[in-house]
């Protein structure tokens, strides 16, 4: 699957990289696929899929041989399993999440005491950063082993938590607040995310700094002008999935092509697709969509390399993402805006904050395609403002949400978090885990 968290963390090794620093980007569970050059090439893959899976369903292979653990880590293998499955539930993985977030206390602790060795065997480690929450039960093996402090980005995890059955999901989050005492700082993409998640996980205000995520800015631009007569085009880009809110766009699309104050309205849908999102929702989406007699109008174009995906936000009249749970950020709305195109997004999670910060488009009622339909025609229907609100999104985000602003943010917690601590900071080692 495509992951804009992975696509952020392999931009973010780039920058760091480039400023002199060296960082190491440790991929676990999977192969990482990525739009861009792999920051982790080279590395081993940790914690493969295929041994934490079978290490939680077989107590015998929790005793495998290390030359038979190491060859189901096969990046060859490890596509090849993926490929087969179709996607991750929360529901189906509540025992598993509690073993993962367990550390060395799981049935997948020999993956993290293999990790731990062959950290070990590097340079000295300045700082541990996890990429999410979900790899807390990491973290007082590797501060332990590394004597080195650990920093955690907060990145929406509690959707699937929250989406866990009891009792695993109770247990789940008390595990999570347990082991949060052992970081010494989290970073999350927005306040909103940061108010949200440190009463959950039991965090003190000082505990918790906010660095919001940015893109590599390379390659976005706006459409040049065209043609006032070309047909205007609305766009979605984002896992093709209900929770990101697809069929609210659909039917806010249906909505504005009955009225028709929109002439020859488009609709493109750009995203990451697997198979069960296939079957349960794009599919009947477009039967839909034919029987409405609009399946014309409508494109979908699933899994774009970035060459693509830049050209898809070039051919964008407005965009939204109408996601219907707490977005903890949502860089696709940066993205978005980094081509010039306004976005309309629901009035709440992390979206009012980056409409304020971006003043790049307008806010609506959450999981209302009527109100959605509404900001939608009434930016239509005035290009002038559509423009205006794309310009001044571009604009903040080539100040403000960029990877290099980002790295730079982030190194200076880094560097504080590292201040207080022996030896002295010389040519730092980040070692980010994914």
């Amino acid at each position: 699957m495509y992951c804009g968290n992975c696509f952020r963390d392999n931009a973010l090794v780039r920058v760091l990289r480039a400023l002199g620093h060296s960082a190491l980007m440790i991929p676990l569970y999977l192969p990482l696929t990525l739009e861009e050059e792999d920051q982790s090439a080279g590395t081993p893959i940790f914690f493969s899929g295929i041994n934490v899976y079978l290490e939680q369903q077989l107590a015998i292979f929790r005793k495998a041989p290390l030359w038979l653990r190491r060859l189901f880590a096969s990046p060859t293998l490890l596509k090849w399993a993926s490929g087969q499955a179709a996607n991750t539930r929360a529901e189906e993985l509540g025992d598993l999440t509690l073993s993962m977030l367990r550390g060395e206390q799981g049935n997948q602790a020999c993956e993290l005491t293999e990790l731990a060795g062959w950290l070990k065997g590097l340079q000295y480690i300045d700082i541990i950063c996890l990429s999410n929450a979900l790899l807390l039960g990491l973290a007082r093996r590797l501060k332990k082993e590394l004597d080195a402090p650990v920093v955690c980005m907060l990145q929406g995890e509690d959707s699937f938590l929250d989406a866990l059955p009891e009792p695993q999901r109770g247990l789940a989050w008390k595990i999570l607040a347990e082991r949060a005492g052992e970081v010494d700082l989290f970073l999350a993409p927005s306040r909103y995310f940061a108010d949200l998640m440190s009463p959950r996980l039991g965090l003190a205000p000082e505990q918790v700094r906010v660095v919001y995520n940015g893109i590599n800015l390379e390659g976005f631009s706006p459409a040049p002008e065209c043609d006032p007569s070309a047909p205007p085009v609305l766009g979605y880009f984002a896992r093709m999935c209900r929770e990101k809110g697809l069929d609210t766009l659909v039917q806010a699309f249906l909505i504005l092509k009955e009225r028709n104050r929109v002439k020859n309205l488009k609709l493109r849908i750009g995203g990451g697709l697997g198979p069960a999102d296939e079957t349960t929702l794009v599919k009947p989406l477009r039967e839909t969509l034919r029987a409405r007699g609009v399946m014309g109008d409508v494109e979908f174009c699933p899994n774009l390399n970035r060459a693509a995906k830049l050209a898809f936000y070039r051919s964008l009249t407005v965009f939204s993402v109408p996601a219907l749970y707490g977005e903890a950020f949502g860089l696709y709305v940066i993205e978005a805006l980094a081509a010039g195109v306004p976005v309309v997004q629901p009035r709440h999670a992390a979206f009012p904050e980056l409409i304020e910060a971006t003043g790049g488009g307008l806010l609506c009622e959450p999981s209302d395609p009527a109100a959605l339909a509404a900001a939608i025609e009434e930016l239509l229907l005035n290009p002038a403002k559509a423009r205006a609100l794309g310009a001044a999104g571009r604009q903040a985000v080539l100040e403000q949400f960029s990877i290099e602003q980002m790295a730079q943010n982030i190194l200076e917690l880094l560097l504080e978090v590292t201040a207080f601590r022996a030896p002295p900071l010389r040519n730092s080692q980040l070692s980010t885990r994914h």
